[in-house]
């Protein structure tokens, strides 16, 4: 069965800066979750200091990274 393909794709809208809501991070810390906007200026430093891994996916000893 074919169906005709609808468009239903958009012009990409432009937003002014004063229209945009600020977006509200969160990360966890001691094991309970917190806004980094409450973080102090140290905790902020740490936070933007961090690094992020990709964990590989165990496969029988083969590697996948």
């Amino acid at each position: 069965m074919n169906h005709p393909k609808t468009s239903t794709s958009r012009p990409a809208s432009v937003l002014e800066d004063s229209e945009r809501q600020p977006c509200e991070v969160w990360t966890r810390v001691m094991g309970y979750h917190r806004p980094v906007a409450s973080f102090n200026i140290g905790k902020k430093g740490e936070h933007g200091e961090r690094r992020f891994f990709q964990e590989c996916r165990a496969d029988l000893g083969r590697s996948n990274c």
